[in-house]
């Protein structure tokens, strides 16, 4: 499995999950660039995702869904707000409605994403921070941490596709 941690700190608000990779920093960043691969793997495996639009610029949005195993749909966004391809990409992920707009009682969590070498590979920093503690108890308490392990650890698998 590539994820090899993750780490809540509640004193920054933040919740860390590190992957290791055995593939070059522009392989992993197609997961990200390509709609159909991001779909793959933004999700855990019983929720998969389905993306709608895709818009990986600064200003741009990513709209999708989870499916949970009932048929249930899910909406997020990210509002993207820094991109550095093949190294980094900034978003807001926000929860939202069928029709893209934010759901206002669900927080939102500003995630920072980086891709460098590391051990002939790349090693992918995947960091969200919060704007409270609630906030973080809120989503870690609907399961964000071990969905995001989980979508994760599917990003190997893709990899070795091609």
């Amino acid at each position: 499995m590539s994820v090899t941690s993750v780490d809540k700190d509640f004193d920054g608000l933040t919740l860390t999950v590190i992957a290791d990779f055995d593939a070059t920093a522009e392989r992993v960043w197609e997961l990200f660039a390509d709609p159909r691969k991001l779909e793959r793997w933004w999700g855990p495996p019983t929720h998969p995702a389905t993306v709608i639009e895709h818009d990986l610029t600064p200003g741009g949005e990513v709209f999708y869904y989870m499916t949970s195993p009932e048929g249930e749909k899910f909406h997020g966004r990210w509002n993207v707000t820094a991109v550095d391809a093949p190294s980094s990409v900034e978003f807001v992920d926000v929860f939202a409605d069928s029709e893209g707009k934010p759901v206002p009682d669900l927080p939102t969590n500003s995630i920072r994403i980086q891709l460098g070498a590391y051990d002939g590979g790349t090693r992918m920093e995947l960091r969200s921070v919060f704007d409270s503690r609630e906030q973080m108890d809120q989503l870690l308490g609907m399961g964000m941490a071990e969905g995001l392990a989980q979508g994760v650890a599917q990003m190997d698998a893709l990899l070795a596709e091609d």
